[in-house]
């Protein structure tokens, strides 16, 4: 069996419905596994293609598509943390989008883990200018919880 290449999404298709179900008031579950890897074979002519498409990232993609408020990332953990998981461990309450990048190029990160959420914060605030939150689901609407990345 050929091996999947992860690739960064591109479009997401249906965004004006889902915008337009968001705007209502409605919470919308979109992109949650990163959407069917496609290509246009020829004019008006999907073709899938053996690929993963990042859940993360797409969902940064929507959220700029829709013109979305904030950006929120949702996990099994309150915050960001450095030196996770060691005696060192960090909490993060708000981070700029340079302290971001370093401490994903210091490797605090962990790729298949927080790595890719970082990323997907790092790619809606520096488009938009607006906040990503990265968070759990319990701590939605709480006003210091999860971990914010800013502009500065």
């Amino acid at each position: 069996m050929a091996q999947s290449r992860l690739l960064k999404p591109r479009a997401i298709s249906n965004r004006s419905t889902i915008e337009r179900i968001a705007r209502e008031g409605q919470i919308v579950i979109a992109v949650g596994g990163g959407g069917i890897p496609s290509y246009y074979k020829e004019e008006n002519r999907l073709q899938g293609i053996d690929a993963v498409i990042d859940k993360d990232l797409a969902s940064s993609l929507l959220a700029r598509q829709i013109n979305a408020d904030k950006l929120f990332i949702l996990t099994d953990v309150p915050k960001v943390c450095i030196h996770f998981n060691t005696p060192q461990e960090k909490t993060i309450d708000r981070m700029s989008i340079a302290t971001a990048k370093q401490y994903l190029d210091e490797g605090h990160f962990a790729e298949g883990s927080m790595a890719p959420k970082i990323r997907a914060a790092i790619d809606f605030t520096k488009n938009t200018g607006k906040d990503s939150i990265i968070t759990k689901t319990t701590l939605l609407g709480v006003d210091d919880g999860g971990t914010r990345i800013t502009i500065v």
